[in-house]
């Protein structure tokens, strides 16, 4: 039975992603030649495929959905995806370009590949991520494995508390559109000498996006959204955290996360020296800072704060056992993510769904606000339980109408009646 468990394709692909790691992380200066054959092993494909069943998501340029996939035959598509890798003829698509809105009212573009597309990009991913893991640095958390916001924040409180009280809130100006292919590639080959792995790589670069009928192609960007586009930008980005390590830690802790960074400094001179050091690494990798977002950040005395990850940081009064006051970083929801969530609420409890029942209504409503705890539940009680008020009151509202009692009364007596249907809260009951 032991001897079957470890036969499956994801343990196979597991083993190959071990060995890759250890051999990487033993040899620093290793050039991996013989990859391209794992690309299209079957075990490697179907781990791709059976990843881009899990993550969902739209289809690409081709229409073609994960449902029209498996009624065409998973089988059938991992056996021409092999041929095609095999004999080279491979040739991504352009992405198709969507324009997701933000908080703020503008929006963010994101390509979709195509479903097989995104098949292959995730083999790939799972072929030559342990190798740059080998390399890449602490201060990075963005899309990595076993790495999260939680442990970058963190990480961030703790530098904050350690006479941190000043901090570098950067921000790159359009990092995904100006990646330089040719610096990224150089990047790229100096842990892969596989000419094949190398030549596909490009293919995806250059294959552009598609957006209302036209085809745009450029030798600058990645396209976010693609399966490939995170692993290679911290491939990019690691030359920073490479040279801050060596050259700049002691002025500075660097936090990265993906293309969102900060550096939490002891005193100005360091965080102006920061802001010099940076900007000169940007100019090499041909990135520029966005001077209105980048920022120093005095929290010396709770004076200012910034926002991370969707959270707010910044230093509050507190009191010890013994009366002596003193200031600690604190981290909770930011304002634009707490209106974010109102809009989410309002929109799961307006009027379109009085004809559902109460316990379908509160079911679709806890699975939203399961994942604002898991997410924001590092936010302070009281910031976390105003939140559970505003949702409370929103469904209180919403079943008044349902009821056709538009009064706000009976308060306790809704609260009572919810929580036996089951409503979740964000703040964390004991």
């Amino acid at each position: 039975m032991n001897a079957e468990k470890l036969t499956t394709p994801k343990d196979k692909a597991r083993k190959l992603q071990r060995k890759l790691y250890q051999s990487a992380k033993r040899n620093k200066v290793r050039k991996f030649h013989a990859l391209y054959d794992k690309l299209y092993r079957e075990d490697i494909l179907y781990q791709g495929w059976k990843r881009v069943k899990e993550n969902k998501g739209s289809a690409g340029i081709d229409k073609q959905t994960i449902e029209d996939i498996e009624d065409y035959g998973v089988d059938k598509l991992i056996h021409e995806i092999q041929e095609e890798l095999k004999e080279g003829s491979f040739n991504p698509p352009p992405v198709r370009r969507v324009h997701i809105p933000k908080a703020n009212g503008k929006t963010r573009p994101l390509g979709i590949p195509t479903v097989k597309d995104r098949i292959i990009q995730t083999a790939m991913k799972i072929v030559i991520e342990p190798i740059f893991e080998a390399d890449f640095k602490d201060c990075s958390y963005g899309f990595r494995p076993k790495r999260s916001q939680h442990q970058a924040l963190e990480v961030i409180r703790k530098a904050c508390n350690n006479k941190g009280n000043y901090v570098l809130d950067g921000d790159i100006r359009g990092y995904f559109d100006n990646i330089n292919h040719e610096k990224l590639m150089m990047l790229v080959e100096k842990r892969i000498s596989d000419r094949r792995i190398c030549k596909l790589i490009r293919k995806w670069l250059k294959s552009g996006v598609m957006e209302k009928e036209n085809i745009k192609v450029s030798d600058l960007g990645s396209p976010q959204g693609g399966v490939i586009s995170p692993l290679l930008a911290n491939i990019y980005l690691d030359y920073l955290d490479s040279k801050w390590e060596k050259h700049y830690s002691h002025i500075g802790k660097l936090i990265r996360f993906a293309d969102d960074f900060v550096i939490v400094c002891k005193n100005y001179k360091n965080v102006s020296h920061s802001y010099g050091a940076i900007k000169l690494i940007m100019s090499r990798l041909e990135l520029e800072l966005n001077t209105e977002k980048t920022k120093i950040v005095n929290l010396w005395g709770g004076k200012e704060g910034f926002i991370f990850l969707g959270f707010e940081n910044r230093k509050v009064k507190m009191n010890k056992k013994s009366g002596v006051e003193y200031y600690a970083l604190e981290e909770w929801i930011c304002k634009e993510k707490q209106k974010v969530i109102k809009e989410k609420v309002k929109e799961t409890l307006k009027d379109a769904t009085l004809y559902q029942d109460i316990e379908v209504v509160i079911k679709r409503l806890n699975l939203k606000v399961v994942g604002w705890r898991n997410y924001y539940g590092l936010s302070p009680q009281r910031i976390l339980i105003r939140m559970d008020k505003y949702i409370l009151m929103r469904l209180i509202l919403w079943y008044n109408r349902k009821r056709q009692k538009h009064k706000r009364y009976k308060y306790y007596e809704r609260m009572k009646l919810f929580k036996e249907l089951g409503l979740k809260r964000v703040a964390f009951v004991s």
